[in-house]
C-alpha cells in the first residue's frame, strides 16, 4: 500500500515587502525634509544678504546727509556756493542754516506747513507724533503729527542719495554710490531716503549743570545752536506680492544725531 504525501504551500506573510515599503517611505521623507531644509536655508541666506545690502545703503545715506549738513561734496569741495548746480547751495530749495536768523526763518517756514509732514527737501521740524514712522502704514491717530512712511517717502519731503550733496551714483559696486538700492528710484517705496530734523537747543546749555566744564571736555562751539537728527531708510531688492503690488521684503533703518561744530577762528 503506497502512501501519498502532499506538500502544503507555505503562507507568504509579506514581511520583506512591508520592510521595503517602510524604507521607501522613510527615504521619501528624508528627501523631502532635506529639500525643505535647503529651501529654508536659501531663503534665510537670501534675506540676510538682502538686509545687508539695505543696511549698507542706509549707511551711505547717513554719510550723504552728513555731507549735506556740512555743505561738502564727497571730494571735500564746497557745496554751498551758488554755482554748485548739483548741490543744495545751487538749488532753489530749503537750505541748511548757517546762522541763527537763518535757522529761525527755516523753522518758521516749516511751521507754516499745515498739511502733510513738516519737511521740505529733506529738512524737517522735530517730530512730535509717532517717532517710528518707518513702521507706520496706517496709524493716523493725530493726522497733524502722525505720518506714514508712504507720506514721508515723497520727493520734496525726503531726500535721495546725492540729491543735495553732489554725490554720484555708480554701477561699480566698490564705489560709495554703487549700491543698486541707491540707484533704484523707479517708485517712491523703493530705494532709500533720508530726512534731517533740525533741533534747537538752549544756547546756555554749556553754563548749566548738564555739561561740565574743564580742559577734558569738548566745548559746544556750534553756530547756530542746533543739532541734527538724521533718519535713513533703505529697502532691499527682494520683493513679495501683496495684493496686486510687489513690495520690499526687507527694510533697514539707521538714526543718528549729528552736531556740526564751528571751527574756532
Amino acid at each position: 500500500m503506497s502512501s501519498t504525501f502532499k506538500t502544503m504551500p507555505s503562507r507568504q506573510r509579506g514581511v520583506a515587502l512591508f520592510v521595503v515599503i517602510v524604507f521607501v517611505m522613510l527615504s521619501m521623507l528624508l528627501a523631502l525634509w532635506a529639500s525643505r531644509t535647503s529651501m529654508f536655508n536659501e531663503m534665510v541666506v537670501g534675506n540676510d544678504a538682502d538686509y545687508q545690502r539695505a543696511f549698507e545703503a542706509a549707511q551711505a545715506l547717513i554719510q550723504d546727509a552728513e555731507l549735506d549738513i556740512r555743505g561738502e561734496k564727497p571730494d571735500g569741495s564746497d557745496c554751498r556756493i551758488p554755482v554748485a548746480a548739483d548741490c543744495r547751495g545751487g538749488m532753489a530749495v530749503a537750505q541748511i542754516p548757517l546762522e541763527a536768523k537763518e535757522a529761525a526763518a527755516l523753522w518758521a517756514e516749516l511751521e507754516n506747513i499745515t498739511t502733510g509732514p513738516r519737511c521740505r527737501n529733506g529738512l524737517c521740524l522735530k517730530r512730535t507724533g509717532r517717532q517710528d514712522f518707518w513702521n507706520n502704514t496706517s496709524d493716523k491717530t493725530d493726522p497733524l503729527v502722525d505720518f506714514t512712511l508712504a507720506e514721508m517717502m515723497v520727493d520734496g519731503i525726503g531726500a535721495r542719495y546725492g540729491q543735495y550733496s553732489g554725490a554720484k551714483l555708480s554701477t561699480d559696486a566698490n564705489e560709495p554710490g554703487g549700491n543698486p538700492i541707491l540707484r533704484d528710484r523707479s517708485r517712491n517705496d523703493l530705494g532709500g531716503w533720508y530726512w534731517i530734523e533740525i533741533l534747537p537747543y538752549d544756547p546756555n546749555a554749556d553754563k548749566s549743570a548738564l555739561i561740565a566744564g574743564g580742559a577734558n571736555h569738548l566745548p559746544l562751539r556750534m553756530t547756530p545752536n542746533v543739532v541734527y537728527r538724521i533718519t535713513a531708510v533703505a529697502h532691499g531688492r527682494k520683493l513679495r506680492r501683496v495684493g496686486a503690488v510687489d513690495v520690499p521684503v526687507t527694510q533697514a533703518v539707521i538714526q543718528q544725531t549729528y552736531a556740526r561744530q564751528k571751527t574756532p577762528d
